[in-house]
């Protein structure tokens, strides 16, 4: 999932329901259908914390083999959600008996190709909690499932996929199935965050001792060929660097590197973990603060806390010579060694300019 960066006030906001609420309604309609050859439109569903909702049905059919399809359309409500507005559509089929309900991936639903993820590799990127779902929604009221072959396909799901971190994580040929409360929270950040511990996750899963947390594109280049890491090891934690510091808090790797521009770090070092511009500016009288502490005269120092913006002050800093992002990845090095606290992960900061070149460094360049 993606999303943009301007946030109004969530409160106005309308919610919407994650693909795995989709999938659930359209598994319910089909299977409706094969037992009792009428589709249900609406169709009704129990979401995980009890609450009942219903969903229109796109299309739908029986395909003469036993088997029933539908499909339902993706609301996010306000949520600048890819998957808003695609088409979710399950098959059902006669399984083999015993086999139970069994999960398969239709076009534009990904694979698993790498450890770490709550599904197995080789699994169809249906997550637990959807599945889970669907389970419900096929309950017979018997103490066995019924043997039916579930199958999930989301339309242009391929090309979706490409909007998002799919692919970093290992999850191929399309998207994932998601979901832990069925409901779409507008700007919530969740499903990023989630991508960060997904992130965390793979790397451990694959043995990485290092991993980098950046905070766009040219960041993450420029670290990854500094230390010449594999893609697993990037981690794509945008503006969430508390996100990515607590979990490996909780889930230790032997290091970590935050790479960011200097208004990101500068913002990191006063002590900021969600570095979005909506959550506060930095404090231009804290940073001519540093200015001094690198050894800025008074009138530099006056004239930095009279600037608007981090990147005017590190120009006027560069041209009088004084090292100002020294001072501030040490500054951002303590705040996350704070975060990291009883980890045990050794942890540097990179700062880099727009074209990717390094400002400043702080921390251990070397970790046995």
């Amino acid at each position: 999932m993606t999303h943009t960066r301007n946030t109004p006030d969530q409160a106005s906001l309308r919610r919407g329901w994650t693909t795995g609420s989709c999938a659930t309604a359209a598994a319910r309609a089909a299977w409706v259908a094969m037992r009792y050859g009428d589709f249900p439109d609406p169709v009704t569903i129990t979401l995980p914390a009890g609450q009942e909702v219903a969903f229109s049905l796109a299309a739908h059919g029986h395909d003469g083999a036993g088997g029933a399809w539908a499909c339902v359309i993706k609301d996010a409500g306000d949520d600048p959600d890819v998957t808003h507005g695609a088409l979710i559509r399950v098959d059902l089929h006669p399984g083999m008996a015993g086999a139970g309900i069994t999960f398969h991936a239709g076009r534009g639903v990904g694979t698993v190709t790498l450890p770490g993820l709550p599904v197995a590799v080789g699994e169809p990127a249906i997550n637990p909690v959807p599945r889970r779902m669907i389970r419900a929604a096929l309950a017979t009221g018997d103490d066995h499932d019924p043997d039916v072959r579930v199958t999930v396909s989301v339309a242009d799901g391929e090309t979706l996929a490409r909007r998002t971190l799919n692919a970093r994580l290992g999850i191929i040929g399309g998207l994932s199935i998601l979901g832990t409360t069925g409901i779409v929270v507008p700007f919530s950040c969740a499903a990023w965050i989630d991508s960060i511990h997904r992130g965390v996750d793979v790397a451990r899963a694959m043995g990485l001792a290092h991993v980098v947390g950046s905070t766009g594109d040219v960041s993450e280049r420029a670290a990854r060929a500094l230390y010449a890491l594999p893609e697993e090891a990037m981690v794509e934690m945008g503006d969430f660097a508390g996100g990515l510091l607590k979990y490996l808090r909780r889930h230790p790797v032997r290091r970590v590197t935050v790479a960011g521009g200097v208004a990101k770090i500068s913002k990191l070092a006063q002590g900021f973990l969600d570095l979005h511009s909506r959550r506060g500016q930095a404090d231009m009288a804290e940073l001519a603060r540093d200015a001094a502490r690198a050894g800025a005269g008074a009138d530099l120092v006056a004239q930095i806390a009279s600037t608007h913006t981090v990147a005017a002050a590190f120009a006027l800093a560069t041209a009088a010579g004084i090292d100002l992002g020294a001072v501030i990845t040490c500054r951002a090095w303590g705040v996350g060694r704070t975060v990291l606290a009883g980890s045990g992960c050794a942890l540097d900061i990179l700062m880099f300019d727009r074209a990717g070149a390094l400002v400043a460094r702080h921390g251990p360049q070397d970790v046995d």
